[in-house]
């Protein structure tokens, strides 16, 4: 394909329908989108430290803070780059800088023969694993594994082989935007959905770790759906929970976020990782937001209507004869509201009572002659 075509392709906004994402759950088949639950993912990373038991136990920790996935990343340090101390290789700035890519990627991976297992014990627990694959040989492995969705790393949302790639498989997909531009998002979803991806997320996500709330320009989450036609979300490298809160309100469907079992114990993304309690409350607060944010609507609610003594209607606040006027003398704008609403007044003033009321009563239609 010629790079003429390629640029078409980017700047043409993306024709299809936005589809809910449907997957099967330990626990049932699950819809993420517009009004259902957000679809909470707790990303492990490298946090294990390279410890399998580790491992399990933040799964332990995400599922009891009340989590919808656990998601891992699939690559070896050889699958990802090559063992070279050339400038190109080396990290000069940030939390790794010093090190060589290869030598990062030695940390952070996760271990192949570890991930079935975990996914097996994840499923047990009721919560859904999947996993982030860097080349092809990870997709031909996750296949193996019978994932039921896939993720897109920021960084590889312009490697289009390997979205081909993970589209032939029919599986969903979750893209976290990152650094990319907008005819980069779009070629990426047209990649996919060509290849036989059947729905496609994307999550708005600053590459900087840990970003910074005055980065964050969450008003990206909304406008995704807007500019793409798509499922949007979050996946959050801010430290502390504020930004996916916001986030939810803002119609993030997907939140993912970094756990790890302390900070201190350090690991390549400790430092913007939730430890367990702060994960829970994230979690719970999430929920909260889902029930505060509802539907559209201008009715009065059960508990409101307890307090229509607090609003202001017309009351007689004097002993009216039966044929008398009502006026600014006997009849006043007060609280409670059980009696006409004020703005009746005007209408009302010079007006002849049809019975005789006594103060304090709420003046009704049919008091008015």
């Amino acid at each position: 394909m010629s790079l003429k075509i390629l640029s078409k392709l980017s700047v043409k906004k993306f024709p299809h329908s936005m589809k809910y994402i449907t997957i099967r759950t330990p626990k049932a088949v699950r819809k993420i989108g517009p009004h259902e639950p957000v679809f909470i993912i707790a990303e492990l990373s490298g946090n294990h430290n390279q410890s399998y038991a580790k491992a399990e136990k933040l799964i332990d920790a995400a599922a009891k803070a009340g989590v919808d996935a656990i998601k891992l990343q699939t690559y070896t340090a050889d699958t990802l780059t090559i063992d070279s101390d050339k400038k190109y290789f080396c990290i000069t700035s940030g939390k790794w800088k010093g090190q060589t890519l290869y030598q990062l990627y030695q940390k952070a991976y996760t271990p192949w023969e570890w991930q079935p297992r975990l996914k097996k014990y994840a499923e047990k627990k009721g919560l859904v694993l999947f996993s982030t694959p860097f080349d092809v040989s990870a997709v031909d492995f996750l296949e193996k594994m019978r994932v039921s969705l896939y993720k897109v790393s920021s960084f590889e949302i312009g490697d289009i082989p390997l979205l081909k790639r993970i589209g032939t498989t029919k599986k969903p997909v979750i893209i976290s935007r990152g650094m990319a531009s907008v005819s980069e998002i779009t070629l990426a979803v047209k990649a996919l959905k060509a290849s036989g991806a059947p729905q496609v997320a994307v999550l708005h996500c600053i590459s900087s770790y840990p970003a910074e709330p005055e980065e964050m320009n969450l008003a990206t989450i909304p406008d995704i759906t807007k500019k793409f036609n798509v499922i949007s979300g979050l996946s959050d490298h801010t430290i502390g929970t504020s930004s996916a809160i916001a986030g939810v309100a803002l119609g993030a469907s997907i939140i993912e976020k970094h756990i790890t079992l302390k900070r201190s114990d350090g690991g390549p993304d400790a430092a913007f990782s939730l430890e367990p309690q702060e994960y829970t409350e994230l979690v719970a607060a999430i929920r909260d937001t889902e029930k505060a944010i509802g539907l559209p609507s201008y009715q009065i609610g059960k508990k409101e209507s307890q307090n229509f003594a607090f609003r202001k209607s017309i009351f007689v606040i004097k002993d009216i004869p039966k044929g008398s006027l009502f006026t600014k003398e006997n009849i006043k704008i007060i609280r409670p509201g059980q009696g006409l609403p004020p703005k009746y007044w005007e209408r009302i003033l010079g007006k002849q009572s049809k019975r005789s009321i006594n103060r304090g009563t709420p003046l009704n239609r049919r008091d008015v002659g």
